[in-house]
């Protein structure tokens, strides 16, 4: 299965939340809703989730090993540094 479209939505204005990300594998199947939040070593992509009854989280979609995780991060903030440069809004370095 292949990472076939990579789509940012950057947010302004939030510490934390820097973008929200949809994804399509195979040029047939949608996963959206993505996020990339800035965290305290750099950024990283949190999965879509859905919020239990008992106000913990619970991610709805996500890899099933970390092979597959990073090469996911990786290609989607690869994507989102893209976005970013054109807008002249961060730098490589900014990521760790």
């Amino acid at each position: 299965m292949r990472i076939t479209e990579i789509k940012v939505l950057p947010v302004d204005g939030d510490e934390k939340l820097k973008a929200y990300v949809s994804i399509k594998l195979d040029d047939c199947f949608v996963v959206r809703d993505m996020k990339v939040i800035k965290g305290t070593t750099g950024y990283f992509v949190a999965m879509p989730a859905k919020k239990m009854k008992d106000g913990t989280y619970r991610d709805l979609v996500h890899p099933l090993d970390k092979p597959t995780r990073q090469k996911l991060e990786e290609l989607v903030l690869d994507e989102f540094l893209k976005v970013q440069k054109e807008d002249g809004r961060t730098s490589l370095r900014d990521v760790h």
